[in-house]
């Protein structure tokens, strides 16, 4: 089994017919049960609203930008036909992890213990399997390579990364 990482701050291309379009990722959707609830939740996280549109007949759709962030989320009832919860890794780049966890922590959101890749890798917080995780930060705090988690009422999951010094080509 062969494995590779793409670091450069090259563009990869995926062959001739490679584009130099600006792709942006502007919104991420994710299914909730309850609208109001969800909105709340994130609010309550420092999160801006962005808009709340609610004209009823089922159709509710909240959207918050988190602080710092270019790119939002919209949430809410009949916004999407995914399930409430199925949302499985959406990453918060934060610049320390441990002051990140411990304002969540005061909010009174349940956070994963701060973990990294057992194996030294900086992809331990995309490693479904927790034994993969060795406690607490990165021995070394490189930059991408720090994780805690946590979900939202409807179990919707964050991953939160601890990012200092950007890749090449990512700024």
């Amino acid at each position: 089994m062969s494995s590779s990482t793409h670091v450069s701050g090259e563009p990869q291309t995926a062959g001739p017919a490679a584009t130099t379009v600006a792709y942006r990722l502007e919104v991420a959707v994710l299914p909730v049960a309850d609208a109001a609830r969800a909105r709340d939740f994130y609010l309550g996280l420092g999160w801006r609203l962005d808009a709340d549109i609610d004209p009823g007949g089922g159709y509710h759709a909240v959207q918050l930008t988190p602080p710092g962030s270019t790119a939002s989320i919209i949430l809410g009832t009949g916004v999407t036909t995914a399930q409430p919860g199925q949302n499985g890794g959406l990453l918060l780049a934060v610049d320390d992890i441990e002051v990140a966890r411990a304002q969540l922590v005061s909010q009174g959101v349940p956070v994963s213990e701060i973990f990294h890749d057992a194996g030294g890798s900086l992809g331990g917080g995309f490693v479904a399997d927790p034994a993969a995780h060795a406690a607490g930060p990165d021995p070394e705090r490189r930059s991408y390579a720090s994780y805690a988690t946590f979900e939202d009422p409807d179990g919707n999951r964050w991953l939160l990364q601890e990012l200092t010094d950007r890749l090449p080509g990512r700024v």
